[in-house]
């Protein structure tokens, strides 16, 4: 008689898992609480599914031992996604290190995967809120939604984080692992928008793109940085150096720290350069406005509300601009700071930080406390940077997962 194996959450990592199982040859069951699987997937990478990236490190990833990271993603990684894919009639191209679906849809990775389960003949119950998973002396693994139970010789839990929520991902998936016994890092949303105090001030600014280097202050002390596109809002900053920086940012306020975002719109000036950059442009001073004196440094925005700050009126000749207001400016083109008050919410999240302690967990992603009980994807305390890296790690960990299940029930 064939090994039974439950999947709770239908995402990337528990069709991953299905997937990986079924090909063992074991009866797999997927148990959905929405009207249908892969939900989240459909949203990544702005509907194209950034599925991957060349450039996998450890050092992409947040969370839990590094360790235990690097093993689970040196057992299955870019090529290994890749190779799976093909395998499954997916065409894979390459952008710049990240891996998207020739077809620029999120609806054909889930497609393939959906086919390959209806190959495997994995079944699938929709409708499911599952509430608990508890073992019983024979050593099964019995699971419960409130109305109905299923028996099942291992259980993978893939039900996610609480990030997109409308997805089907509401943190659930912890509370049925701390019943187990398990250990939950206190989550928070990731690679998501932050909130700005200045409202007022950003309102003149809200639209603008802009190359920047964006440096995390907390306390007065610099604690990260990154380089990218800014994207300012009238509610604070976006864009990817924001997406970067936003996990550590949300657990710095969670402690009550004050916390400020330092913007250089100058990013490849040296030091050298941007002194250089001051002196030659007093040559325009002549017959010229302050607005008109400043034009050509920054977008028309920037400039505007910047000179606003440094109380310079724009008509003003700028021969007669004092020093020191001068000097206010171009700082604020190195140096403009926002207090981040906190971040969007869960809903415009992409990923959330924070999951079971992987301390707690085995390297086959089996629970060290409840035998059979295993976890991949999101729901473990594991969040990668943006470029595909969320769901390499949903399909690493559905992988060695769906794997270590299916043979340790032989």
């Amino acid at each position: 008689m064939k090994k039974h194996i439950g999947i709770i959450g239908g995402g990337a990592a528990g069709m991953m898992a299905a997937v990986t199982a079924a090909r063992k040859g074991t009866k797999v069951t997927i148990l959905e609480r929405n009207d249908r699987i892969g939900k989240k997937i459909l949203q990544t990478g702005n509907g194209k599914c950034n599925l991957g990236n060349k450039n996998l490190t450890v050092e992409c990833y947040h969370g839990g031992d590094a360790a235990w990271i690097k093993q689970a993603l040196e057992r299955f990684g870019t090529e290994d996604t890749v190779c799976f894919f093909q395998k499954i009639g997916l065409l894979i191209k390459e952008k710049n290190g990240y891996l998207y679906p020739v077809s620029e849809q999120a609806a054909s990775v889930l497609d393939v995967l959906r086919y390959e389960l209806q190959t495997l003949g994995v079944e699938i119950i929709y409708g499911c809120k599952v509430q608990k998973v508890e073992r019983t002396r024979s050593g099964k693994l019995v699971v419960n939604d409130g109305d109905r139970e299923w028996q099942f010789d291992a259980v993978i839990l893939t039900c996610g984080g609480k990030a997109a929520p409308g997805t089907g991902s509401d943190g659930s998936g912890w509370k049925i692992a701390k019943k187990a016994g398990h250990t939950c890092i206190a989550p928070v949303p990731a690679l998501v928008q932050l909130r700005c105090l200045e409202t007022d001030l950003l309102k003149g600014i809200a639209g603008v793109r802009a190359d920047s280097r964006v440096r995390i202050l907390c306390d007065g002390r610099e604690t990260d940085v990154e380089r990218g596109e800014l994207q300012l809002t009238e509610y604070g900053i976006s864009g990817i150096p924001i997406f970067q920086l936003s996990r550590d940012v949300n657990y710095l306020l969670r402690d009550r720290k004050t916390v400020m975002a330092e913007i250089d719109f100058l990013p490849d000036m040296t030091e050298e350069s941007y002194e250089n950059m001051k002196k030659t442009r007093r040559m325009l001073q002549e017959k010229r406005t302050a607005e008109e004196f400043f034009t050509g440094i920054l977008n028309k925005k920037l400039m505007s509300v910047f000179l606003k700050i440094a109380g310079i009126k724009p008509t003003t000749p700028a021969v007669e601009i004092p020093e020191d207001k001068i000097n206010t400016f171009y700082e604020l083109c190195r140096c403009f700071r926002l207090h981040i008050t906190e971040s969007n919410p869960y809903e415009n999240a992409q990923v959330s930080a924070g999951g079971i302690a992987v301390t707690e967990v085995t390297e086959d992603m089996e629970s060290k406390l409840c035998p059979g009980l295993y976890f991949a994807g999101e729901i473990l305390d594991v969040d990668g940077r943006c470029g595909g890296y969320n769901l390499q790690w949903a399909w690493s960990s559905g992988f060695i997962a769906g794997c270590s299940a299916a043979i340790k029930t032989e």
